[in-house]
Formats: structure tokens, sequence, C-alpha cells
């Protein structure tokens, strides 16, 4: 198939711009997803999975699961919490926040330690909490809050948890396979990501990737789902090689397309490549005047959180037609208390294309009269 296919830059917190190979991966002969060939494929990316967060294979394995990012917060609160123990969230942002919401939907103990969400976690308070609630079993939060771009600080999180005998949860699903990540060296014991942002794949396919004595023992713990049970899907790969339920066939081929990818680029040249992307966007926003919402020092180095400006011809959604229509994708922001929209360095882009955007975005703010540099009446330089 010659046919070219339209390159849009999506510069949204995922799904992630992909490339041509990971697209026609999945023009595939049709297979049924039960024959020993398919379960080999589904045996590799397993392993792979866990080679990108230098996990020791033995220790260590993936669990995959037919969903978006949020099966995966939903399946390790209700599968790795034991019986009359609770759950701590170290909570700065909206994604943290859903795994709020989805102790509250099970009825599971929980704490939800709140913060503000353009501010780091306070560890001594962290640490307060888990040494006057001994039967916190399991603490959870995010990596990357990517409603803000924030970077929680996950080592020394993780290290407390461990001091008080608690598993660590982490949603990495905005920074794995972009930010390196080293299970024991961050004290993680799960991870999670979809297959559609730092693997730069499809939407469809999401994975855990965790210790495997804790899952194993999970087995005795309260069985609160069925569809999303930690210990149920990773027993069926174990001794079948197969999804306990129907696996999204052709975004597995399209997966194992970009791991191929990725290994070929190399974990440092990405996150090179990503950070060139990050700087760019910083690059464009300040010749423009927009400012951050989250200070640059705490940023991740893949989501920038930009203000609004106080400008009465500013409207989001003509700025965002206007770009779209050219190719390019911008997001609204997820912060209750201000005004935002994202530019993201996810996926397939080089700086070339930021660059290219805010060309784009300049024009855009010239035909709607809003005024360059960016105005923030108000607000102290």
């Amino acid at each position: 198939m010659n046919e070219s296919i339209k390159r849009n830059i999506l510069l949204n917190p995922g799904p992630s711009t992909t490339t041509d190979t990971v697209k026609m991966a999945q023009v595939v002969p049709d297979i049924c997803p039960r024959e020993k060939e398919f379960a080999a494929l589904m045996k590799d990316l397993r392993r792979d999975l866990v080679k990108i967060v230098h996990g020791d294979q033995e220790k260590y394995t993936s669990v995959l699961f037919c969903g978006s990012g949020t099966i995966n917060i939903d399946v390790c609160l209700n599968s790795l919490l034991p019986e009359n123990k609770k759950i701590l969230i170290v909570n700065n942002g909206a994604y943290s926040q859903r795994a709020v919401e989805i102790c509250c939907y099970y009825g599971l103990p929980h704490i939800d330690l709140q913060f503000p969400a353009d501010q780091l976690p306070d560890l001594q308070l962290v640490e307060k909490t888990l040494a006057e609630n001994r039967d916190i079993a399991l603490v959870h939060t995010t990596h990357n809050e990517t409603g803000t771009g924030i970077l929680n600080p996950i080592r020394e999180i993780g290290e407390l948890a461990h001091r008080y005998q608690a598993v660590f949860t982490v949603d990495t699903t905005s920074t794995l396979a972009m930010r390196p990540i080293d299970m024991e060296a961050e004290n993680i014991d799960f991870c999670m990501a979809s297959a559609q942002k730092g693997l730069m794949a499809m939407t469809g396919l999401s994975f855990i990737i965790g210790n495997r004595a804790i899952i194993e023992r999970s087995r005795l713990y309260p069985r609160r789902s069925y569809y999303c049970n930690l210990y149920l899907q990773y027993d069926c790969f174990e001794k079948t090689g197969e999804m306990h339920f129907t696996p999204p066939v052709q975004t597995i081929y399209a997966t194992l397309q970009a791991l191929k990818e990725y290994f070929a680029e190399g974990e440092t040249e990405k996150w090179n490549r990503h950070t060139r992307v990050f700087n760019a966007i910083h690059e464009g926003l300040e010749e423009l005047g927009f400012r951050d919402l989250i200070r640059r020092e705490w940023q991740a180095g893949l989501v920038v959180s930009v203000l609004y400006p106080e400008d009465e011809n500013w409207d989001f959604e003509k700025i965002h037609d206007y770009c779209y229509e050219r190719g390019f994708t911008i997001y609204p922001g997820k912060v209750a208390r201000a005004n935002t929209f994202r530019l993201c360095a996810l996926g397939a882009i080089d700086e070339q294309d930021i660059r290219d955007f805010f060309v784009v975005l300049r024009e855009a703010l010239q035909k709607y009269q809003v005024a360059i540099p960016i105005k923030y009446a108000g607000r102290a330089e």
C-alpha cells in the first residue's frame, strides 16, 4: 500500500503522533488470537515492556489489558489491597484524583492526601500520614501529572512507602518510554502505561509492569472485580500465554512495531528528542509572551500547561480550530482554579514540527486580534 497518510502533529497529551510504519503494522492477515503464533508475540511484547523500565525479568513481569490508561489504575487499586487495609493517594492533580474516584466507586478504604495542583507533595506530610496510619498497605501517585506537567518525586515517595511496608504503585502513563525509568532505582513496585502514549502506538492496549511475588500474593486478597483483576489476568498469561479475554489484535501488532522503533532509536536518544521538543515549545511560548502554570524546574519535560491570556479577544476554541485545520492539535488544561491549555512533547515529532506550529499559532493570534506579546493584566512580572 503506497498511499501517503496525512501527517497531523498532535500536541495533546495522547494519543500521540505515530509513524506510518506503526500505522501500517496493523494491516496484517486475520488471525485468531488463541493461536500459538499470536501468544508468542504477546510473550515477546510482555518481555520487552519490562526491559523498558530496566526490570529483572525474574522479579518483574508485565500484564496486558484491553482498555485505556485508566484501566491500569482500576486494576492496581482494586487488586493489590489486602483485606482490612487502606490506600494512601498522594494527590496533586486530575489523574491522582481519578485514583481517588476509583477508590470511592469500589468502596476501598483510602486517604486522599491532597496538595495544590501547581505544587509538589510535602514529603514530611506523606511520612506523617504513613506513620499515623499503619494500616496503609498501598501508596499510589502519578509520575507526571498530565493535567499540569508537574513531575512528582516518586523515588522519595516510594522510599517512604517501603519504609512503612507499603506497596508503591505509580501511574507512569505519560512518562513511560519517554522519560527514563528504572523500577529499582525509583522504588517502584508497579508502574503502568498505555500503548498510545510514550510507545507511540495505538489506543486500546494498556499494561501494568510489576513485582511477580506481590501479584501472586494478591490471589489471596478480596476479589473486587472480574475483568479488572490483576492476578486473574497474570495467571492466564502464565498458564496459556493468552489474555483471559479477547485482546486488541491489531493494536498489539502496532505496539510490537512501535517497540522495535523504540529500541532502534534508543532510550537516551528518544528522551533527548522529547527534550528538544519540550525546549522548542518553551522557546515559542516565551517569544509570544505566554506564561506557564508550573515552575519550569518542577516540570517533567513532557507537558507544558499554559495560562490563558487575559485578553478579551482570546477564545481557545477559535485558536484550536485554526490550528487543527492546519494539522496541529492543542488541548485544554485540567486545572480547577486556572484556565490553561496544554502543549505536549509526546509522539513521533521533533523540534522543527514545533517551529512550524508556532508559525501557525502566531497567525491564529493575529487573525483573532489577540495582543502579542500576550497580556496578563494584574499579574506581576
